[in-house]
Formats: C-alpha cells, structure tokens, sequence
C-alpha cells in the first residue's frame, strides 16, 4: 500500500511534504496499534490483556489513537519521501493532519527545510576592507586588536545566506523556552518581566527573530570557511578548549565531544577571518 506524497518549496525557504495515506493502510495499522495498546488495558471483567479489541479500542482516546497509529506510519514514509525528493532535511519536520476521517484516506502536512547554501565568493576581500574601516583610532594610532564581535559584524555584512523560516523559528522557541525556564525560577510571570524590560511579546520575538537569524547565519558561514580553509581539530585543541572552561576533559560526556569540536571548529574560522587584516 503505497503512501503518495507531493512535495512543495516555499520561497522562505521552508520544504511542504503533503502525505495521502490509504484506508487500507490506516485501517491495518491502527488494528497492530489496538493490538498493542490492548496488552497494557485492564478492562472489567476480562484480565489484563486478553479483552476484545473492539473492547479496547472503545476504551481510547481517538486523538491518542490517531497519534500512535500515524508514529508507526509516518517515519517510513518521511524518510522514503526525503529519498524520492532527493533533499536533506535540516530539521524532523512537524507534522499537520489536513484530514483523518474514519473510512477515508487520511492527508498529513509535513514541514522541514534544508540547510541554505553559503555563497562565500569574494568575502575575503569584502571583509578585510570592513575589518580595516572598524579598526579603532586612538591617539593618531591604529588599535590592531580586532574584536570578535567586529569579525562578526563584518561577516554579517559581507555574507547574504536566505535562512528558512523555519530554522529561525526553531531557534526563537529554544530561546523563548529558556527564558521562560530562568523567569520561573525566578518566581517572576512572563507578563511581569516583559513590563519590568517594557517589552511586548511582539517585540521580544522579533528580537529574537533578528538574533536567531544572525546566529544560524554566522554558525553556517563559519563551518563554510573551516570547510574550504581545510581547518582540523585536534583532541589536544578540544581538551584545551574544555579546561578554558573550568571543566575536567576527563569527565566530559564522549556524545559531546563531536559538538565541542564544531565549536572550536569555528573558533578557529573565526581567527581565520581575523587575520585578514
């Protein structure tokens, strides 16, 4: 029973798969489904795991259902559409029901999006003339010392990258949630601290759309330069990087490691750029 998909690329940049599930299918998962949730019911009068599904299922929610049933079918045909598109998906997409009537074929609305493509071109000279404008004068003499916000700032104005909506979206929730986290502890309400830093949470997202943009900009055109500048990370490097931070190389979680590495990855781009001028 094969599950028809539509791809659609949207100009920000957002991928829009739309699913067509067959009844067969639906109806054939969702009696593996029952089965399973069966095992885990007690319902009166029959033991645990042995009444009927019909029994079962009238015990379920449909929402709960239509969930477990669509977390058994979706993946496969996800990961088949991202192979017949031939795309890489920057993000597990969210998923939408259009429509899952009973006796019908159900429509899922995925949405993912792909990492952009960093056009580096002529940056090197775009750069160093930005770094050598930002250079501080004091006292008739030129500071040498480049900060890395003005690296930053230099790329951000030599670079264009067209960052998915949804990335950037993506990024404002991370942000948001953390600041929810720190206000809670805090034993402060959202609305409280929005008018203590008179904002709105109109503005406030928009600033973080702005600095969400920013950031996935600058950690994309980093990797790009560690890429072609042929950069590598040494283990020596990484443990140095680990103790700059108060922290012991050997109690640091081995599934980080791969993560730390990117980050004196681009560290090190980021000296690259600076050494431009």
């Amino acid at each position: 029973m094969k599950i028809n998909s539509v791809i659609a690329r949207e100009d920000n940049g957002n991928i829009q798969l739309t699913f067509t599930i067959p009844n067969e299918l639906v109806k054939l998962t969702k009696s593996e489904v029952v089965s399973e949730m069966a095992k885990d019911i007690q319902i009166p009068g029959f033991r645990k795991g042995n009444a009927p599904v019909s029994k079962v299922e009238e015990r379920i929610d449909r929402n709960k259902l239509v969930e477990h049933i669509l977390s058994h079918i979706l993946p496969k045909a996800f990961s088949e559409s991202v192979t017949e598109y031939k795309f890489t998906p920057a993000l597990y997409p969210k998923f939408d029901a259009v429509k899952i009537e009973d006796d019908s074929d159900w429509e899922i609305r995925a949405v993912t999006c792909e990492l952009p493509e960093v056009k580096l071109e002529d940056y090197k000279k775009k750069v160093a003339g930005e770094l050598r404008a930002s250079k501080i004068v004091v006292q008739g003499k030129e500071e040498q010392k480049i900060t890395d916000d003005q690296v930053i700032d230099a790329l951000l104005k030599s670079i264009s990258v067209e960052i998915p909506k949804l990335l950037i979206e993506e990024e404002v929730n991370g942000r948001l949630s953390q600041l929810l986290s720190r206000i809670e502890k805090l034993g402060l309400t959202l609305e409280g601290y929005l008018a203590s830093i008179k904002e709105s949470v109109d503005t406030l997202r928009q600033k973080y759309e702005t600095q969400a943009k920013e950031a996935i900009t600058i950690e994309l055109t980093l990797n790009k330069i560690a890429l072609e500048e042929k950069l590598d990370v040494s283990d020596s490097e990484v443990n140095d990087f680990i103790k700059s931070t108060g922290s012991d190389p050997a109690k640091v979680d081995k599934n980080q490691i791969d993560t730390l590495k990117r980050v004196v990855m681009r560290r090190k781009a980021l000296e690259k750029v600076a050494s431009l001028v």
